[in-house]
C-alpha cells in the first residue's frame, strides 16, 4: 500500500500578483525536491510542472496538491523538511487560514494515481467524521491495511485425506 496526500489551499491573491510572487518562484524547487525525495511516488501535474491550474474542491481559486509517497514517515520528512519547510513557514503571508481540515492523507493500493474527485470525498468525509482509517491526518494517523489477504485454508481438508 502506498500513502496519497492531499491538501488545499486559498491564495491571498492570484498567483499572478506580487503578493504570491515568493510562492511562484518556489514552486520549481519545491517540486523537484519532492521528486527526488526518498518514499515518493507521484505527484499530480499539470504539463507545466505543477498543479497550480488543477481546480477541484467547489472554488476555483483553490490550489490542489495531491500526491502519493510510500509511507507516513517518508511524507512527513519531506513535508517538514528542507526547502518544504520553508515554504510552510510562509504559508500564513500567502495563503488565507482555513477553517475546516485543508489536508487528508489515505492508503491507496500501490499503482494507484488518485483523482480529485477521490481527494474531495476523502476530505469530505475526514471534515464529517474526523480521522478514520479511511481518511486521517499527520496527527492521527492509521496504518496500512494489509494489500492482499491472508490465504485460507478453510474448507481444503478434502485434497489431502489424513
Amino acid at each position: 500500500m502506498h500513502l496519497a496526500q492531499v491538501n488545499i489551499a486559498l491564495p491571498v491573491a492570484p498567483l499572478t500578483e506580487p503578493e504570491l510572487a515568493g510562492f511562484v518562484e518556489a514552486l520549481d524547487p519545491v517540486n523537484a525536491e519532492a521528486d527526488a525525495a526518498d518514499g515518493f511516488v507521484w505527484r499530480m501535474q499539470t504539463e507545466d510542472g505543477d498543479a497550480t491550474a488543477v481546480r477541484g474542491f467547489g472554488d476555483d481559486r483553490l490550489i490542489v496538491n495531491m500526491s502519493v509517497w510510500t509511507s507516513v514517515e517518508a511524507l512527513a520528512a519531506y513535508a517538514y523538511g528542507g526547502a518544504h519547510r520553508s515554504i510552510m513557514a510562509r504559508r500564513r503571508e500567502w495563503f488565507v487560514r482555513m477553517r475546516e481540515a485543508f489536508q487528508v492523507l489515505w492508503w491507496v493500493p500501490e499503482g494507484t494515481v488518485p483523482t480529485v474527485a477521490d481527494a474531495e470525498e476523502r476530505l469530505a468525509h475526514l471534515r464529517e467524521h474526523g480521522p478514520t482509517p479511511y481518511a486521517f491526518t499527520f496527527r492521527q494517523s492509521f496504518p496500512a491495511p494489509d494489500a492482499a489477504p491472508e490465504p485460507t485454508t478453510a474448507g481444503d481438508d478434502w485434497l489431502c485425506p489424513a
